[in-house]
């Protein structure tokens, strides 16, 4: 399922939607196109003809595949980043704050596989001004990450290891969904949030 609430995808329907009603059904069903087909593999016919909409219709919300597809991504990430955020428990320590997080994400991937295709898989294109949504994305994480990690260390090196810590994630994922295993998002986060930490406690993180 979608990041959005899904209005009925008939061509009747959708003429019956209201303006944001009808943004929220081409986002998700854009989804659905990118994500199987990668950006250049899909269309505007495509998502015109997946959401039952013509492609003038669709044309007056999203002038390009471009302004679609940097939109879909922006949005995604956002509901990431929030996931992360929102798991994160007060007055905990680096550790518990880390393997929070990394559930978080791991169970977003879990329950969102086409957005996590979307965001980070083989046909997510890195080309041009195309590539700076996902490359927000991983920013935004990495900030998100950064706050977990105590004040100690200076803000420019705490981002620089969230960014690693967020290539695991990503790398990890992408091997899960490739291998079809059947894991717990939970259990996965401690094994690898454990992982991290071994590095971590090394580092003048605070408290």
């Amino acid at each position: 399922m979608g990041p959005w609430p899904r209005p009925p995808r008939t061509r009747i329907a959708a003429l019956r939607l209201s303006a944001p009603e009808r943004r929220i059904q081409i986002l998700d069903v854009a989804l659905g196109v990118f994500s199987r087909r990668g950006y250049h593999g899909a269309s505007m016919n495509d998502v015109a003809e997946a959401a039952g909409v013509s492609k003038p219709v669709l044309y007056q919300h999203f002038g390009s595949k471009e302004e679609l597809y940097v939109s879909l991504v922006g949005e995604v990430g956002n509901r990431l980043s929030r996931a992360v955020s929102e798991a994160i428990p007060t007055g905990t320590d680096p550790r518990s704050r880390i393997i929070a997080g990394l559930g978080a994400y791991f169970g977003f991937v879990a329950a969102h596989r086409d957005e996590f295709r979307l965001l980070f898989g083989s046909g997510t294109t890195r080309e041009g001004a195309l590539a700076t949504g996902g490359r927000d994305v991983e920013r935004l994480l990495a900030r998100t990450i950064a706050g977990l990690l105590g004040t100690t260390l200076p803000a420019d090196r705490r981002l620089l290891v969230a960014h690693g810590i967020v290539g695991l994630a990503e790398g990890t994922c992408r091997h899960w969904l490739a291998s079809d295993l059947q894991l717990d998002p939970t259990e996965l986060a401690t094994e690898v949030g454990e992982v991290v930490w071994a590095g971590l406690r090394t580092l003048p993180l605070g408290s």
